[in-house]
């Protein structure tokens, strides 16, 4: 078996800046990027933009740009990120590069030659912001995109479709025969499902806007934009000019994609189709990760809850930004961001547990053997379970990562980090200091813990860069911990006797917790209460509300918002007209009830209509209703 590894980011949208769940992606490829290459893999490991559409065209003239222009400056905000957050891709291909054109020119000539590319015309409900045509069976409430929720625009164009319903009977039995082929499992049934209810051919190229790929084969044409990005995963591994390359990553190696759940039927209906028609092989895995939400709510920018990557990584460094993003959530399901709960991650696991791991053992090393590496052959049973715990802990690990279960990775080895905390409470190294006959046995336990760190450190490495090495610095080693082999820390003696270890340093600052404020008593009173617009009761004797009873009422014509009521006061019969016609769908039914009004108001004239008066009404969640009264009470009843 080949040991090449291609791994890839969906390519992002450049309409907007990269976010929480785009850095989720990314952060995810990166990690299972670096681990493949600590398990002896070439990788290649890819990420991108995607710049062609109608959105982005659209982005471009409101902002006064040309598409072009407007792409141009929104990728370097995708680089930055992705340096910020400690990403090393490969590549970074973008949409409008001419490798790519030349890419999807090539596969489309491809499919076309084999006869699956015919001409039709298309009418029916286009979501552009999902650059997608919406089946009726799937819009919700007449007009609305099932994704996003945007209102749908009909299009009726002359299009080329793909014959993707040729297709279908053999991607379900490659999806039935490879089972690890979409994951998490649980997405394997939505897709088959989907599947099973008859492809429909896709409508693979537009003519009403000019911002895309032109399609050679049809003037005036350009490449729809989910044909042009998925094609972007055979461009960067040299499909139209590297075969060497392409035969490498593609043919002979693993390759995964990762992307968010919103897209997964893209990437394992449409994608795999076209694959089958030119003639390729289709990916290994396709891995649909779960949605953020925000302290339990969909995150948006009018809630003010956005989580924004590069304000968290000032908050608590990009290691534990991104070892939370691993640890809190299982990948493919959703997840919940919220502080609490990633400053008590941050404290339990990197500063309870790895960082007061290394202090203890970094402070008895210098005590006991002044940080020098000292001879240790005296064993007891107690190690060989620590060293069995280490090998399953390696086999766990792996296995998780194979199925991208980043979290139970992150788990197993958070176990051993445990059982090594536990093993310097039963080794107990300060009472083997006091006794001669002991020493040696402390040289060997000191041992373990050291060793444990540094190859603790290697595992770690692909999810916290940088506070791996610093582990490794702490230790006195000085190598790139980047090119450290899982294979090299699968024995022990790893650090030989005379090796001087550095100093401890805390890597991982406990954060304090906000302080909840106590729980206020229901039944206090607020003694420094202000009032807004205070009045004095003078002022409210001057207003004369009275009990009236509703008699008759009526919609004004051409006045939507308004009402028009028959009173019965305690003197006479008035007429008062109210704004609260869209409150009352059935008005009539207040005939007869008891109601306040203030009937001291000069006369109006509303739509030319008299009002002799006001009728008081409560306000509830931008709703207004009629303050009714209890039907004893007498009409003409003054409220004081």
């Amino acid at each position: 078996m080949s040991k090449n590894f291609y791994v890839t980011t969906p390519i992002y949208y450049v309409n907007g800046d990269p976010h929480v769940g785009s850095a989720y992606t990314t952060i995810a490829a990166d990690v299972i990027a670096k681990y493949k290459k600590s398990m002896g893999y070439d990788v290649f490991f890819l990420t991108g933009t995607d710049e062609h559409g109608q959105k982005v065209e659209e982005a471009a003239k409101d902002r006064g740009l040309t598409p072009q222009e407007w792409t141009d400056s929104m990728a370097p905000r995708f680089l930055d990120m992705w340096k910020a957050l400690d990403i090393n891709q490969t590549d970074f291909i973008r949409t409008t590069q001419e490798r790519h054109k030349d890419a999807v020119k090539k596969i489309l000539k491809v499919v076309h030659d084999k006869g699956d590319i015919y001409k039709g015309e298309y009418e029916g409900k286009y979501c552009v912001s999902c650059e997608t045509f919406v089946p009726e069976n799937q819009i919700v409430n007449e007009k609305h995109c099932p994704d996003c929720g945007k209102e749908l625009r009909i299009v009726k164009e002359e299009s080329y479709f793909f014959k993707m319903s040729k297709y279908q009977d053999a991607l379900l039995e490659h999806i039935e025969a490879n089972p690890d082929f979409i994951l998490p499992h649980s997405r394997k049934n939505e897709v088959t499902s989907f599947i099973k209810q008859g492809l429909q051919d896709l409508s693979i190229s537009r003519n009403t806007f000019e911002w895309g790929i032109p399609i050679e084969f049809a003037e005036g044409h350009i490449t729809y934009v989910w044909f042009d990005a998925l094609t972007n995963y055979l461009t960067a591994v040299g499909y139209e000019n590297n075969p060497e390359l392409f035969d490498k990553f593609w043919n002979n190696g693993e390759v995964v994609h990762l992307l968010g759940k919103d897209i997964l039927r893209f990437h394992a209906i449409i994608w795999p189709c076209m694959l089958l028609s030119a003639g390729e092989k289709l990916p290994d895995k396709i891995v649909a990760h779960g949605w953020w939400t925000s302290q339990g709510e969909k995150m948006s920018k009018s809630k003010g809850n956005v989580v924004a990557p590069l304000d968290e990584v000032k908050k608590y460094g990009v290691d534990a930004f991104r070892y939370c993003l691993m640890r809190e959530v299982n990948f493919g399901n959703d997840g919940d961001y919220s502080t609490p709960s990633i400053v008590t991650r941050i404290n339990s696991d990197l500063a309870n547990d790895l960082g007061n791991l290394l202090n203890r053992t970094l402070g008895m090393y210098g005590k006991y053997f002044n940080s020098t590496i000292v001879k240790g052959d005296k064993f007891e049973p107690l190690d060989e379970s620590v060293k069995t715990l280490w090998d399953e802990t390696l086999e766990n690990v792996d296995s998780h990562m194979s199925k991208l279960e980043f979290s139970k990775a992150l788990e197993a080895i958070w176990k051993f980090i445990s059982r090594m905390n536990k093993y310097v409470d039963e080794t107990a190294p300060w009472l083997l200091i006091k006794d001669e006959s002991t020493l040696e046995r402390l040289g060997t336990v000191m041992n373990f813990l050291v060793q444990a760190l540094y190859k603790v450190a290697v595992l770690t490495a692909p999810y916290m860069p940088t506070a791996s090495q610093k582990i490794w610095n702490q230790l006195g080693v000085t190598k790139n911990i980047m090119e450290a082999q899982i294979e090299d820390v699968k024995g022990w003696n790893l650090l030989p006797v005379g090796h001087i270890l550095g100093n401890a340093e805390p890597i991982f600052p406990r954060l304090e917790t906000e302080k909840k404020a106590p729980k206020k008593d229901p039944m206090a009173i607020n003694e420094d209460l202000e009032v807004e617009n205070p009045i004095e009761i003078s002022d409210f004797d001057k207003v004369d509300i009275q009990v009236v009873e509703i008699l008759e009422v009526s919609n004004i014509e051409g006045a939507d918002k308004l009402l028009k009521f028959k009173v019965k006061t305690g003197k006479e019969v008035r007429q008062i007209v109210s704004g609260i016609a869209k409150y009352y769908s059935n008005p009539e039914e207040l005939v007869g009830k008891k109601v306040l009004a203030i009937l001291n108001l000069s006369a109006v004239t509303l739509k030319g209509v008299l009002s002799q008066g006001m009728l008081l009404s409560s306000s509830e969640k931008k709703k207004l209703k009629l303050v009714e009264i209890d039907s004893s009470v007498k009409i003409g009843a003054k409220i004081k």
